[in-house]
This record gives structure tokens, C-alpha cells and sequence, in this order.
């Protein structure tokens, strides 16, 4: 494609300089790092980059044979910023950046703002133009914009793009590119009844085992799998198939190799100074320094850059934990209070809450999420509410532990931790809650997720399939790891494929086939998504019957039809007409079970006091028993008498 850019359009000017020294310009990506452009008529590439405590900085690459004399840029604003203009460079070029710093040392690093890389081990940045690609989505993102994201059906399937698929032509990683893997994906997510995928490891990094969480080019998407204009396809086809695309993104730290951001420019640039604020003691990570404003526009932007240049439709926060809390991970005596002798991290909160702010200002159709362990209040909700971090939803971790130590239970222990299972439903609404079971919970010796359920291999079957109609009923968006929706046994590694031959066993595909009906049932039916964050659509049936292990509730839709009624069975003992309370009466309809075939397709409730109600069902639970029912009706007029 020819260069239509003049070179005065993209330089940097007063007011950009100004802008990003004040943390504002949300589009310095724009303008820092490697543009295509014209400069009197003749093509080449502008460069510039951000390096405060240089004493000189060169452009060095394949379009002057690595040689830095004669292409020292020039230092265009007091903040520290330095441009230079190179004829004749043009795409697909290598390059980086010769830094010499105030000692006098020579440091060479890639380009922080450059949109594509070497394949590791390689670590030069290389020029691209993202400008050009046909995007054919123009209705999803229309769409999005308009969307109410909080009631809408969300069921997100986590993936590593390296190991869901391997390629079998005997490559040395076996990566399929991004364009030949989003035919595929795109069907089995679809198929499956998921609304989106959340990837990890997309922007550039250089160890495989970090799984993408320890970043060194945060604007440009792993060469692992392609270009990225390759990356631009892949998201597009995505959403030509009504799947929306989640990056992974790590704003809360960096490593420290040598290309990469650490003492950028011989001095502490990106991170903090103090080791006690700027390095993480368990990840050997650096910390960024939200304290400085040309930092956070560098994070802030870049999270703007993902939904602006590649139509993401949102960012799961990595390690939000880790950026609010000073003494994360650090021991007393190795950390550093806040002005106010507390342990809370001000200049992240702020950031996260400019970030969330204008994201939602600006591309409305993205959401933002966050992965926080604690509980640190008002993670999500209204970023223009000053005590809240804003994020649009936040991952339910006390949701995960106490769920997965009820399931791991032999079922007879379970009636003595009944509350493990009940618990949440406290908290459900404190927060715009995420159900997660992620790839964190089945590597590192905690077993996958089938390898964590109790009894021989046809009880862990019954068990997991239980443990994911819960999971579909309770409140909440769901997210569930790659591999676990048929059971994968092995825990999940970055070096292989998913084990695919399972769904030849019919145990392993009877799995999958339970897990996309209750993907469908969450996709379907508005009681399950439109009050996911309203108390008023769910009620407890009965959440006392610790001796059974029988946890019984609805999910209440707001038009007064098609509510769903659950009732699971948690131990391996059958319930023969086991009795539960409803609150109307009429026809209850079966549309998930453990085994459809054998259950009651219909039942009629029955006069009779039960929990509170005027009427009853009478529900045959096998072992491990699934039933959930279909009814409509306006149950707001029906409330129990007892609670």
C-alpha cells in the first residue's frame, strides 16, 4: 500500500509533549514509536521515543547496517522525549534503540512502543503499518456500543492460543497462525454456546513458560502466531461469528531483560526507584511507577490502543492485587507506606481509576475486569464514583476456593461444610461478579479440574458435571479454562496440545455435551443474565439442607416467564421423591438433568406446605442428581412465608 501519511501529521508536537507529560494523551501510541509516513515527498519511517535521562539516543536497524552514527534523534521537548525521521527505512525493517546513558554505558533496547517483534529468542522491534486492514465488524462494535454489558449473556472460555491446537506438520512450536486457528476456534466456542474467549499471552513477550504475563511490547502482538495485521483477522473473524474477544493485560508489572523496559535508559524510567516499591521479591518482576504521569499514559494508552487499532472488546486486569497493596508479597521492614502510614498503593488506585474512567468514556463497548484476590472494596461499578476503582466486573476468588474445597470433599464430609456452598451468596451482589474456575486452578500440582473431584472415575464425571450446573445457577458471568469443559485429566502446560483424543471416550463427550447445555441454558434464558447483578433474581429454595446435600433455588427472570428452578444433589445417595417448596403453581418443565432421558420430563406441583410455600414438587434425584425446570409465572407475588 503506498504512504499516504505526511511526516507533520504524526510528529510530535508542543501539545502532544504536553499532553503525555500531563498522563492525557490517549492516543500517544499515535505518535511515539515507529510510523510509515512522507517527508518532502519521500517515504521513510518516524521514530520516537521517550527516554528522560538519556545523554543520547540513536536509531539503529537494517536500514543503516546497525550503525548509530548519523542517526542520533533529536531531543524535542524538556520531558525527554526524542524524534528522528529516516528516509528510506520502510516495513518490515528490524530495528532498536542505542541508548547512552548519563555514565556513559550503551544500551540497546526495543522499541516500547513498537507494534510488532522478532519471534523469541530474537528481540529486535521490527516496522509495521497497522494502517490498511478491511474491517468487516462494523455492526458488532455499533452493537456493543449500545449494550448494557451487566445484563447481557456473558460465558467466557479462557484459551492459550499455543496449546489449545498444535499444528502437525512437525514445526518446532507447532503454532498454528492466527489466521488458521480462528476458523476452528471460532466454531467449537460457538458451537459449545460461549459468548467470548479471553486470551492469554497476546502482547509480545520472550519467555514461554511466563504465559504471557511478563511483557515486553505491550503494543504489539506476539510474533508467535502471526503479524499483526494476522491478529486484526483473527478478532474480525471472531466477531463475524458473534464472539466477542478478552485480552489478558498486565499493567501491574514487567520483567527485567535486558530489550525490555527495565533501566530503560540506564536509570529507573518505567519502574519505581526504591526496590521496596519497584520489584516484585516472588516474580523477579519490575513494578511500574504509576507516580509518574508519562507512565501511566504509556499503560493507559495502551489499553486504548487494543480496543482502538485491533477491536478487542475488553481487558481482564492481570494481578490487580498486586498494584493496590505496597506490601504484596514483601515481608515487614520491605515495603514502603503511603503518606498515610497505610498499605494501599494511591498512585494505582488512581491510575486504575483514570484508566477505567475514560475507557468506559471512550470505547463504551469494552469492558474492563479485574483479577483481585482480596477484598478490597468497590472494584467494580462507576468510575466516576471517586471511591471506586470502576473496573466493569471483578473475578469471584472467594467464590472459586470455597467452591472447590466443597467439591474436592468426599460427599460425606460435605453436609459438615455446607455453608463452603452457600457462603457466597452473602457477598453476590457486592461487587459485578465473574465466576472463574481458570487456567491458574489446574497447573501447578492442583490437579485439573476433573482430577479434583472425589470417588472413581464415573463418580468424578457425575461430581464435575454437578459442580457446573451450580455454577450455571448461581449469579454471576461465567469463565471456565480450555480443557476442563470435557475433562481433561492431565493438568494444563503451555508445551502440548489439549488432550482432543478424550472426546473419542463417550464419558469425555457426554461432558462436553452437559457443559454446552449449560453454556446454552446461560446463553438463553434471561433470567440467568439480566439480573445477574440484582438480588431480586435469585432466591433461595432451600439453603439449609446440610443432610441431604440438596441445595434447591430459582433464578427469577424479570418478564415473569421461563424462571428456572435448581435442585443438585450432592452425594452419591438417591432422593426418591424428594420434596421441596415452590412458589407457583402449575407445570414444571425439565430442561437440564443428569440424565434426561430417565428424569421426570414434567411435573405438576402438589398442594402442601414446604419451606414456606403453598405448593410442592415431589423430585426424583438419582446420585449426584441434576434437575433443573422451566416455569413461569409471577413469583414476586408468591414469596414465602418462612425464610
Amino acid at each position: 500500500m503506498a504512504v499516504t501519511i505526511n511526516y507533520e501529521q504524526i510528529r510530535i508536537t508542543e501539545l502532544d509533549s504536553y499532553l503525555f507529560g500531563q498522563g492525557t494523551h490517549y492516543e500517544i501510541y499515535n505518535k511515539m514509536g515507529a510510523h510509515i509516513a512522507k517527508k518532502d515527498g519521500k517515504p521513510g519511517v518516524y521514530f520516537a521515543v521517550w527516554a528522560p535521562a538519556a545523554k543520547d539516543v540513536y536509531v539503529i536497524g537494517e536500514f543503516n547496517d546497525w550503525k548509530a552514527y548519523g542517526y542520533d534523534m533529536k531531543k524535542i521537548s524538556d520531558g525527554g522525549i526524542y524524534e528522528l525521521f529516516i528516509e528510506g527505512a520502510k516495513a518490515g525493517q528490524m530495528y532498536k534503540y542505542l541508548i547512552i546513558s548519563q555514565s556513559g554505558e550503551a544500551i540497546y533496547k526495543a522499541d516500547p512502543y513498537a507494534n510488532a517483534a522478532q519471534l523469541r529468542p530474537e528481540t529486535a522491534s521490527i516496522i509495521t503499518d497497522l494502517n490498511g486492514f478491511k474491517w468487516t465488524d462494523s455492526v458488532w462494535v455499533e452493537r456493543k456500543k449500545k449494550e448494557n454489558h451487566l445484563k447481557s449473556a456473558m460465558s467466557i472460555y479462557e484459551c492459550h492460543l499455543g496449546s489449545w491446537k498444535k499444528q502437525e506438520d512437525g514445526t518446532e512450536d507447532g503454532y498454528m497462525n492466527y489466521r488458521d486457528i480462528a476458523p476452528d476456534l471460532a466454531k467449537y466456542v460457538s458451537d459449545m454456546g460461549y459468548t467470548h474467549i479471553e486470551l492469554m499471552g497476546i502482547a509480545e513477550y520472550p519467555y514461554d513458560g511466563s504465559w504471557g504475563y511478563q511483557v515486553t511490547g505491550y503494543y504489539a502482538p506476539t510474533a508467535r502466531y502471526g503479524s499483526p495485521k494476522d491478529f486484526m483477522y483473527f478478532v474480525d473473524y471472531m466477531h463475524s461469528k458473534n464472539i466477542g474477544v478478552i485480552l489478558d493485560w498486565v499493567p501491574a508489572h514487567f520483567p527485567k531483560d535486558a530489550h525490555g523496559l527495565a533501566n530503560f535508559d540506564g536509570s529507573c524510567v518505567y519502574e519505581y526507584a526504591d526496590p521496596r516499591k519497584g520489584e516484585h521479591p516472588d516474580w523477579g518482576t519490575k513494578v511500574f511507577d504509576y507516580s509518574k504521569n508519562e507512565v501511566s499514559n504509556f499503560l493507559i494508552a495502551n489499553g486504548m490502543f487494543w480496543v482502538d487499532k485491533f477491536h478487542i472488546d475488553g481487558l481482564r486486569v492481570d494481578a490487580v492485587a498486586s498494584m493496590l497493596y505496597l506490601d504484596y508479597g514483601r515481608t515487614e521492614g520491605n515495603w514502603v507506606p503511603n503518606q498515610y502510614g497505610g498499605n494501599g498503593n494511591l498512585e494505582a488506585m488512581s491510575f486504575l481509576k483514570h484508566f477505567n474512567s475514560m475507557m468506559r468514556k471512550r470505547f463504551p463497548q469494552a469492558v474492563t475486569i479485574a483479577e483481585e484476590s482480596t477484598a478490597w472494596p468497590m472494584v467494580s461499578g462507576d468510575p466516576d464514583n471517586g471511591e471506586c476503582l470502576g473496573f466493569t466486573f471483578k473475578w469471584n476468588m472467594g467464590w472459586m476456593h470455597d467452591f472447590l474445597e466443597y467439591m474436592k470433599l468426599d460427599p460425606y464430609f460435605r453436609k459438615f461444610n455446607h455453608g463452603k456452598m452457600t457462603f457466597s451468596l452473602m457477598y453476590a451482589y457486592s461487587e459485578n461478579f465473574i465466576l472463574v474456575l481458570s487456567h491458574d486452578e489446574v497447573v501447578h500440582l492442583k490437579c485439573s479440574m476433573l482430577g479434583k473431584m472425589p470417588g472413581d472415575r464415573e463418580d468424578k464425571f457425575a461430581n464435575l458435571k454437578l459442580a457446573y450446573a451450580y455454577m450455571c445457577g448461581h449469579p454471576g458471568k461465567k469463565l471456565l479454562f480450555m480443557g476442563q469443559e470435557f475433562g481433561q485429566w492431565n493438568e494444563w502446560s503451555e508445551k502440548r496440545s489439549l488432550d482432543w483424543y478424550l472426546l473419542e471416550d463417550e464419558s469425555h463427550k457426554e461432558l462436553k455435551d452437559f457443559t454446552s447445555a449449560c453454556l446454552k441454558l446461560n446463553k438463553n434464558y434471561r433470567c440467568l443474565y439480566e439480573t445477574d447483578y440484582n438480588s431480586e433474581g435469585f432466591r433461595w429454595i432451600n439453603a439449609n439442607d446440610k443432610d441431604n446435600s440438596v441445595f434447591s433455588f430459582i433464578r427469577i427472570s424479570p418478564d415473569k416467564k421461563k424462571h428456572l428452578l435448581f435442585v443438585l444433589n450432592f452425594t452419591p445417595v438417591e432422593r426418591p421423591s424428594h420434596r421441596i417448596g415452590v412458589p407457583i403453581k402449575g407445570k414444571y418443565k425439565l430442561v437440564l438433568g443428569d440424565d434426561m432421558k430417565n428424569q421426570q420430563k414434567i411435573i405438576a406441583s402438589k398442594k402442601g406446605e414446604c419451606d414456606g410455600y403453598g405448593e410442592s414438587l415431589l423430585v426424583d434425584l438419582h446420585r449426584y442428581g441434576i434437575a433443573v425446570y422451566e416455569f413461569n409465572g409471577d413469583v414476586e407475588a408468591h414469596k414465602p412465608t418462612i425464610i
